[in-house]
C-alpha cells in the first residue's frame, strides 16, 4: 500500500511541476493601458497595474519580458512624483539624455524624468499639469518643425480627447492653445448608446505631412472597446474619422475590450500596436497585454491607410530569469 501511495505522490508531484513550469513559460502579462519604448537594443513595457506606481518589463525580443529588480521592479513609485492613485497609461520618450514619462495620477496630468528607462522617474516638485477639471491618457507628440503636443482627455460631457501646446522643456502645456479634437459620436463608438461617451488612449503618427490620431471608444469594460483613428492636415485638427473604423475589435479578433495602446516601431523596422484586452470573454479584469503588426498602406488618393495583420495578435508572456 505504501508503494502504491508513493508512486502516487510521484506521479502528482511531477503532474504539479510541469503545470507550474508550463505556467511560468507562458505567464501572461497583465498591464492594462500598455506602451513599449526601444531603446539602445531593449524592449521597455509600461501600464496600467498599481496604485503604487508603474511596473516596467524588459525584453530583447518582444517575445520573453522580465521584470526588473531595480527599486522593486518600479520605473515610478508613489513619492518621487505627484500622485497618490490611479497611477493610469504612461508614455514614455526620450528627448536628449533624459527620458521623461507622463502619466495619468489622482485622474490629473504629470510628467516626471529619469536618466534610465527603467527609472526611477520624479519631480523635483510633485505636481501635475495646468488644465481644467479631470485629465487623463497623456500622449506628447513633438512635430518635425519641433513643436510638442499634448494629446490627452478631459472628462467633460463624456470621455473627450483634447490637445495643447507644450512648453519646449515638457514642464507645462501652454493653457490658452487647447482646444476639443474629437467625441464619440459614431455608432460603433458607443454601443451602449450610454449618456456618457468615451473617446480616450490617444497615440498620434505621422505619414507623409497627414497625421494620424488613434484612440480608443466605448467604456473599456465593454465587449465592444475598440480602436479608429482619425486623419488631419494639421496636428490640431480639425480630424476627419476613417470610415473603415474600428480597426481593432471583437469582431476582428474574437476576444472583448481590445484597446488603449501605443505604437512602436521594432528592430525589424516593422510598426507595432501593443494594447490589452479583457482576461478573457467572461471576465473583464485583470486585463491582458498583447501585440500586434501594423503597417501604411498606399491608396489610389495618395494617402495611407493604417491596416493591422490579425494573424499577428499574440499576448506578452513572462519569462523565466
Amino acid at each position: 500500500m505504501k508503494y502504491i501511495y508513493a508512486i502516487f505522490f510521484c506521479f502528482s508531484l511531477c503532474f504539479i511541476s510541469k503545470e507550474l513550469v508550463a505556467q511560468q513559460l507562458n505567464d501572461t502579462l497583465y498591464l492594462a493601458d500598455p506602451t513599449v519604448f526601444v531603446d539602445k537594443g531593449s524592449y521597455y513595457l509600461y501600464g496600467t497595474s498599481s496604485d503604487q506606481g508603474f511596473l516596467v518589463y524588459v525584453s530583447k525580443d518582444l517575445k520573453t519580458w522580465k521584470r526588473k529588480s531595480e527599486n522593486n521592479g518600479f520605473a515610478l513609485k508613489t513619492g518621487d512624483a505627484f500622485g497618490s492613485k490611479g497611477f493610469w497609461a504612461p508614455q514614455v520618450f526620450k528627448r536628449g539624455n533624459t527620458y521623461y514619462m507622463a502619466y495619468t495620477a489622482d485622474e490629473q496630468i504629470a510628467i516626471a524624468k529619469s536618466k534610465s528607462p527603467l527609472g526611477p522617474f520624479k519631480q523635483k516638485k510633485l505636481k501635475a499639469i495646468s488644465g481644467l477639471g479631470k485629465q487623463i491618457d497623456p500622449f506628447v507628440f513633438t512635430d518635425t518643425d519641433g513643436k510638442n503636443y499634448l494629446y490627452h482627455v478631459k472628462l467633460d460631457q463624456g470621455n473627450r480627447i483634447f490637445v495643447a501646446e507644450m512648453k519646449a522643456d515638457f514642464s507645462d502645456i501652454i493653457p490658452e492653445t487647447t482646444h476639443a479634437c474629437l467625441a464619440g459620436t459614431e455608432p460603433w463608438e458607443n454601443t451602449a448608446n450610454a449618456d456618457w461617451p468615451v473617446t480616450e488612449g490617444p497615440t498620434v503618427l505621422k505619414k507623409n505631412n497627414l497625421y494620424y490620431l488613434f484612440y480608443s471608444a466605448n467604456d473599456f469594460r465593454n465587449p465592444d472597446y475598440a480602436v479608429g483613428y482619425a486623419t488631419s492636415s494639421s496636428p490640431t485638427g480639425p480630424w476627419i474619422k476613417y470610415t473603415g473604423n474600428p480597426i481593432i475589435s471583437k469582431k476582428i479578433l474574437k476576444i472583448n475590450g481590445t484597446g488603449h495602446g501605443d505604437f512602436f516601431t521594432d528592430k525589424n523596422g516593422v510598426l507595432q500596436y501593443v494594447f490589452h484586452t479583457h482576461y478573457n470573454n467572461q471576465k473583464v479584469s485583470p486585463r491582458a497585454t498583447a501585440i500586434i503588426k501594423a503597417a501604411f498602406v498606399s491608396e489610389k488618393s495618395g494617402d495611407y491607410r493604417l491596416q493591422i495583420d490579425p494573424e499577428s495578435f499574440r499576448f506578452l508572456s513572462l519569462g523565466i530569469e
